[in-house]
């Protein structure tokens, strides 16, 4: 049997504990169970997704008065024209 050097313990993946009342671990069981999925993916696919939502909305930015000064320059200028946006804008949704 190979011995597992410390390089190799670092790659490996990290656990993460947490603690759940019952009826969260239920519904996230039956969650996981109609996604096909096991509860520790389902767990980390929705944990993930959540982190990433986070950080997309976080809308708060610093500039100083050169830069926003700049920014509203950027924001006031027309756009420029881009046939391939129109085309996309003109197809119709799947939903629709």
């Amino acid at each position: 049997m190979a011995s597992v050097n410390q390089s190799d313990k670092a790659k490996r993946s990290l656990v993460i504990n947490i603690r759940v009342e019952p009826n969260q671990l239920n519904l996230i069981d039956a969650a996981a169970s109609v996604c096909g999925k096991s509860r520790s993916a389902f767990m980390l696919d929705s944990a993930y997704r959540a982190a990433e939502e986070a950080l997309l909305d976080w809308r708060l930015f610093r500039l100083n008065d050169e830069q926003w000064e700049a920014f509203n320059q950027a924001l006031d200028m027309p756009p420029e024209k881009n046939e391939k946006l129109h085309q996309l804008l003109q197809v119709k949704s799947p939903w629709e």
